[in-house]
């Protein structure tokens, strides 16, 4: 099985690239927080996990050892596989999908693509206590200034839709403190856009 690659991006899709290894070329599948991360023509490395299905064998990379983790702990749930596992991790944060099943935020989770109510539940009930978030350092860019928190169920919508816009963690968090204070999810987003649209 292939666990790591390292090599030179040779082409990037909206949720592939193709990764050039000593002059093989492997199709890789991204989260969009990886994708974000990667530049074509320059080497990059890749935590990978390899799908072998009957018809074919699929690879799933991951610029972080987090998310990584994270994606085999999700597709370890009943009924979530890795397309569905992909999706999830393209949309929110691994941060805010932690605290999110930490304190049993199903209405955050059930906004995310291909789960549903039986899902979320399923993903509270067997992640709750392998999951973890940190509380110093660049999660502190996650506290909302009213003390609301990303895992407020407006915030990670936001926050998520933007992800999937393909905006960054980081070009993310600071505008997101300055907006939180907008009620609805849509008033977050036209906000969070209008400032970074002049970053």
């Amino acid at each position: 099985m292939i666990g790591y690659l390292h090599g030179r991006v040779i082409a990037l899709y909206t949720d592939y690239c193709l990764l050039d290894v000593h002059g093989v070329g492997y199709r890789v599948f991204l989260a969009n927080s990886t994708r974000a991360k990667l530049r074509q023509r320059e080497e990059a490395s890749l935590f990978i996990y390899t799908s072998v299905r009957e018809d074919a064998i699929v690879l799933y990379g991951f610029a972080t050892e987090e998310e990584y983790e994270l994606f085999l702990q999700l597709i370890g749930v009943s009924g979530i596989g890795p397309k569905v596992a992909l999706g999830i991790l393209s949309a929110i944060t691994v941060e805010s999908l932690c605290r999110a099943i930490q304190n049993k935020q199903a209405s955050v989770l059930t906004k995310l693509p291909g789960i549903g109510k039986k899902s979320a539940e399923r993903l509270i009930l067997e992640l709750k206590d392998k999951v973890a978030f940190a509380d110093s350092g660049e999660e502190e860019l996650l506290t909302i200034e009213n003390d609301a928190e990303v895992g407020d169920d407006a915030v990670a919508e936001a926050m998520a839709a933007l992800q999937s816009l393909g905006y960054t963690q980081a070009e993310i968090a600071p505008v997101i403190r300055k907006t939180a204070k907008y009620k609805t999810t849509e008033a977050i987003i036209k906000e969070s856009l209008k400032a970074l649209s002049h970053m």
